[in-house]
């Protein structure tokens, strides 16, 4: 029997060496990436931050205040669009998700080629354009009933038809790399299709469940071409930051309003990432 001897002496300090060049490496390749880290996230939110609790005085003086955020949580308005925007955003999470995981799960049981064509047609809506989506569902509204449109509905469906896509795949892909093993297991200990559902297939698959909720919820609460044109014009959360940045010019008052948004949003996703108990998932399908 061979017995592997550790490095000692001139050898270990060139393998140490050529350890340390291959990891300098590594971040030299990094560098295009920390850069564009630092210019479209990192100066961005610093400068969100800054506008946010800071109003301007004469020159280039800057003070620090809150007053932002007291004028927001003060300003019924304000509270009224947050609602509406986190109403309509969990309402479509929910409408999407009761579509999406019997779509999800009916594909995952079809043959390989038939999933593949499946997948094709359920992502159809992530090919075209935004705009042009909407503007269709626009006149199809005006077509059925123009009073449809302004209206709770009209939104929801168009956000509905625009992110089903985001549901459907994280759950398609989580379903079919659950293990047949697993559902053999379960039939000879004498469980029904339905009980192997609710004790095999759901638990493993709320992850997907959880990442298809988080790529919804997002979009969904900060849209604002869908309520633009389906809203006939309706004030969204994101709509009213697009507005204090660019029409008003009050960039104080958009920042402020962005980053309670993003604190809310953060605190759903929080709160439905608690909800995930299953850590590990047999995917092995051998």
């Amino acid at each position: 029997m061979y017995r592997i001897q550790p490095l000692k002496g001139e050898s270990a300090k060139k393998e140490k060496k050529t350890g340390l060049k291959k990891v300098k490496s590594i971040h030299f390749l990094g560098i295009p990436y920390y850069f564009i880290l630092l210019v479209l996230i990192i100066i961005p939110l610093f400068l969100i931050f800054f506008y946010a609790i800071t109003t301007q005085e004469e020159g280039l003086f800057y003070r620090i205040t809150l007053e932002h955020f007291k004028v927001f949580f003060t300003e019924k308005s304000y509270l009224k669009t947050m609602w509406d925007s986190i109403f309509l955003a969990i309402i479509t999470t929910l409408i999407c998700l009761i579509i999406g995981y019997p779509t999800a799960y009916i594909i995952s049981k079809q043959r390989p080629k038939m999933q593949t064509f499946l997948i094709l047609l359920v992502t159809v809506p992530m090919w075209i354009n935004l705009l042009i989506l909407t503007l269709a569902w626009k006149q199809i509204f005006e077509m059925i009933n123009p009073k449809i449109l302004g209206t709770n509905f009209a939104i929801i469906t168009g956000m509905v038809n625009i992110y089903l896509p985001f549901m459907v795949i994280p759950i398609y892909t989580v379903l079919t790399k659950i293990s047949p093993r697993l559902y053999e297991a379960a039939t000879d200990l004498g469980a029904n299709n339905f009980k192997t559902f609710l004790k095999v297939t759901l638990p493993l698959s709320l992850g997907g469940v959880l990442s298809g909720v988080t790529m919804v919820l997002l979009p969904a609460a900060t849209t604002i071409v869908i309520p633009s044109k389906l809203g006939q014009g309706r004030y969204l959360i994101g709509s009213l930051i697009e507005d204090r940045f660019f029409f008003a010019g009050n960039w104080s008052q958009g920042a402020a309003i962005a980053i309670i948004l993003a604190i809310i949003i953060m605190a759903l996703i929080f709160l439905t990432k608690r909800l995930d108990k299953t850590h590990e998932v047999d995917y092995d399908e051998n």
